[in-house]
């Protein structure tokens, strides 16, 4: 019930109150699980029976262990408790003792938890990886389980059994051995209760002996060389080869079953040669692509239509179509009287100032794979040209895209001139940075047509078909309106009921710091420093996967997702193919990545950050203050808070950056455009924001270690990198904490990013190249990530006088955080 764009609480009250509509009888088991707290506690308001709660744990401290425990006992639930403490994840023999005991006396000691209503989840670990440290992840799993069983009565013990093969990948034969093995001896041990695809075991006495013996070696530990010799004898596996050697079968099949199977499996070897064929057997070459083409689309489109496809297979069926009508082209330039019909013609764009267009290259791709036109008219796009081009091609739909916060005020104007110039084409808005609330609140009003925010590829189709069919188009464009106002109305009158304070009692309110010496320490590295061209092999560890599934419209936690029953197949080839062309980019070295860094002595004075520079002098960071009215106890946060103040005659620091790793990758993708492989060229721009915000990470380490050093000790894994377990925040302009975009432009002064290492800054801020990161280094103790949320007028003209511009520009770069109130 996390999806961002729904009520989490009142969702999952209408789902349980649905799903139960017997008061008086339970009919079935519920585990309810959400990362929010509140979520949790609404469903458990009105769950019947005795449900389970996943999960709560010390991550956040004991005395808020101890109060949603309270609730979870007062609700009659049972509990799963994951191995998680202040410090980090369980990931071996003591910890897990460690963790799994102080939570038990916890629970039954202090908060008079039955103990039968404990499940620990201790974690299960991938064994077989290569890497030392991995060796002993499941029997260290399998004995602390033993030891729980022992010494804490009465508990119960869980885990995701499917994490201990992750290693073997798509070897089916091996990871069911892997389960069994595993769940043999874990059961033995006193586990209870586990997460595991029912598919995916083998009896145990019924796996060979020779694989048993090999797998049982890894589970158990059992020699230094076992995971090399599994390893070698996972390629001998009966049933191995066989899975991975291409079944040519369907090449024996009709005409038209081979080139919809091409479609659909995204197979380019032959596509020739069966379009070649196929236009032998017609009278104009247009009715390959109307006749034996469309046929296959049509098919990919009803199976993506009824999510048994997912975005990057359908990319790779365009990429299969693109070649085939770039082949037929020539024959039909050849038949003068040719034309092929469209369902219609889209025109898309990213706005004014952005550079990013990953979404909408996949939202066309799979709007042409549907038959529509499309007119891409690129990143950076000024309104004029939109209009105009739409006009001369009458397009019947435009799409606008953007990433940053200034193009939602590129949207809104868009909207307003085409309404003044009396346009009646639907408008559909899409992009990180938009949403629903967003396109009802502010765009719609501003146009009297048709407005839809569309919050992923999948939704494209069935809402431009919609836009687009005569005969309903009309009462879906009132039912969208009708349902916009409706919303919009709903959220005003939500934010009106919020209680905002002036910015004074705000600042009064600040987040109070006891400032010590010992917890300032001053940069080993003082000054500016430059990378002008890090080997990439070094970013390949710091990349955070899971936002790169997300760009394809996959939607789950790396590495769980590679597992999930629904996405998992898909998951898994999309990630082989990410490693393969990573492999090829590092020793191609196609991209380039480049970094600018700085540390400098600074203090705080009111929401500023003075700066002192070697060679500008002081210059000044300005930050931006919660205003919402806050609960007794907890501050109004502004970043500066995080940073000594000029009073406390302490000296702090602070750190800027900007790294790159755009460098090639629109030239790169763009070749591979021109060969007609979209899959390949959005494969490109999503490697190279992973490998950006790798570096990000990669270069934050490095500060903290060695530049400035305050965590000369550090010593974190990706998963706790990836879950900042370290000191210290590297806020982004453009973010929650600081959303004024503004502030690029003092980082870029202050380290003469474009100079140094080229990365420039558009007219509305965003970096270019694409995939660029910029933002500051704050080391305190405290120092922790914020959202702004809405401010009220009175700190709009404080900031502007701050910046030295007027009112309407720091209107412009902030709007959506003005309060209406």
């Amino acid at each position: 019930m996390d999806d961002g764009l729904i009520d989490g609480r009142e969702a999952m009250v209408r789902f349980l109150n649905l799903v139960m509509a017997e008061p008086d009888i339970a009919r079935v088991p519920i585990m309810i699980d959400s990362s929010k707290w509140e979520i949790i506690e609404a469903g458990l308001q009105v769950v019947q029976g005795k449900c389970v709660v996943n999960s709560i744990s010390l991550k956040e401290g004991e005395e808020e262990f101890i109060r949603q425990a309270k609730l979870i006992r007062r609700y009659g639930a049972a509990v799963i408790i994951m191995a998680f403490d202040e410090v980090g994840q369980a990931d071996n023999y003591d910890r897990r003792i460690e963790i799994a005991q102080r939570s038990y006396r916890i629970l039954v000691e202090e908060v008079g938890f039955p103990p039968e209503d404990i499940i620990l989840d201790l974690n299960i670990f991938p064994v077989a990886t290569g890497m030392e440290e991995h060796r002993r992840n499941a029997t260290d799993f399998i004995e602390a389980t033993r030891w729980v069983r022992q010494n804490l009565p009465h508990c119960s013990v869980s885990g995701g059994v499917s994490n201990v093969s992750f290693s073997f990948r798509g070897n089916n034969v091996v990871r069911e051995a892997m389960h069994s093995v595993f769940l043999y001896h874990a059961i033995q041990a006193g586990m209870n209760i586990g997460i595991v695809n029912p598919a995916m075991l083998e009896v145990y006495d019924d796996i060979p002996k020779d694989l048993l013996e090999h797998v049982e070696d890894v589970i158990l530990d059992r020699r230094a060389d076992a995971t090399e010799r599994l390893l070698n004898f996972a390629e001998t596996v009966k049933g191995q080869t066989k899975e991975n050697k291409a079944d040519e079968s369907w090449r024996e099949d009709s005409l038209q079953e081979r080139i919809t199977r091409a479609l659909v499996k995204g197979i380019d070897a032959y596509i020739k040669e069966d379009v070649e064929e196929a236009r032998q057997a017609v009278d104009r070459p247009i009715q390959v692509i109307e006749g034996h083409l469309m046929t296959g689309m049509n098919v990919v489109g009803d199976l993506f239509g009824s999510g048994k496809m997912f975005l990057p297979q359908v990319v790779k069926s365009a990429r299969v179509m693109k070649k085939a009508v770039a082949y037929l082209l020539p024959y039909i330039e050849e038949d003068k009287d040719a034309s092929m019909s469209s369902q219609g013609k889209i025109l898309m764009a990213t706005v004014k100032g952005d550079v990013h267009d990953i979404g909408k290259n996949i939202v066309s791709v799979v709007l042409a794979c549907n038959n529509y036109e499309i007119i891409d008219l690129g990143v950076m796009v000024p309104p004029e040209r939109i209009i105009s081009e739409a006009r001369e091609k009458e397009v019947d739909i435009i799409g606008l895209s953007g990433l940053i916060t200034p193009s939602l005020d590129e949207m809104v104007f868009l909207a307003k001139e085409m309404q003044r110039q009396d346009f009646q084409v639907p408008l559909l808005i899409g992009g990180a940075t938009t949403s629903k609330a967003h396109t009802a609140v502010k765009i719609d009003p501003q146009y009297q047509h048709a407005v839809v925010h569309v919050n992923d590829a999948s939704r494209a189709v069935t809402v431009v078909g919609d836009l687009l069919q005569r005969d309903k188009s009309d009462n879906y464009t009132r039912e969208l309106k009708e349902d916009y106002a409706q919303f919009r109305d709903r959220f005003l009158e939500r934010q009106q009921t919020k209680e905002y304070i002036s910015i004074e009692t705000a600042r009064k309110n600040k987040f109070a710091i006891e400032w010590r010496g010992e917890d300032l320490v001053k940069p080993l590295e003082l000054g500016i420093q430059q990378i002008d061209d890090l080997p990439m092999e070094k970013l390949e560890e710091f990349i955070d996967w899971t936002p790169f599934f997300r760009s394809w419209d996959l939607h789950g936690r790396f590495p769980d997702i590679l597992e999930d029953e629904l996405v998992g197949a898909q998951a898994t080839e999309l990630f082989n193919d990410a490693q393969q062309t990573l492999k090829e980019l590092i020793q191609e070295k196609s991209l380039q990545a480049k970094a600018v860094f700085g540390l400098f002595p600074a203090n705080a004075e009111v929401d500023d950050i003075m700066v002192e520079t070697q060679d500008l002098g002081t210059q000044t960071f300005n930050t931006l203050r919660q205003q919402t009215r806050k609960a007794s106890g907890r501050s109004n946060l502004a970043l500066a808070d995080f940073v000594a103040p000029i009073e406390s005659g302490l000296q702090d620091h602070i750190g800027c950056f900007c790294v790159t790793a755009g460098f090639g990758a629109d030239q790169l993708a763009d070749s591979y455009q021109k060969d007609h492989d979209d899959y390949q060229s959005i494969m490109i721009k999503a490697l190279a924001d992973r490998l950006a915000e790798a570096f990000a990470e990669y270069l934050h380490k490095q500060v903290r270690t060695r530049h400035w050093g305050y965590s000369q000790d550090e010593e974190l894994n990706n998963e706790e990198l990836i879950a900042e377990s370290y000191r210290g925040i590297r806020p982004a302009p453009g973010y929650p904490a600081c959303p004024d975009h503004l502030e690029k432009e003092t980082i870029w002064k202050i380290l003469q990013v474009e100079e140094r290492i080229g990365v420039q800054l558009t007219e509305n801020l965003a970096m270019w190249p694409a995939a660029s990161v910029s933002g500051y280094y704050l080391a305190h103790p405290q120092a922790r990530y914020f959202g702004l949320g809405k401010i009220k007028e009175d700190q709009l003209a404080d900031y502007a006088k701050r910046k030295g511009i007027t009112i309407a520009e720091a209107r412009k770069w902030l709007r959506p955080n003005l309060s209406e109130a």
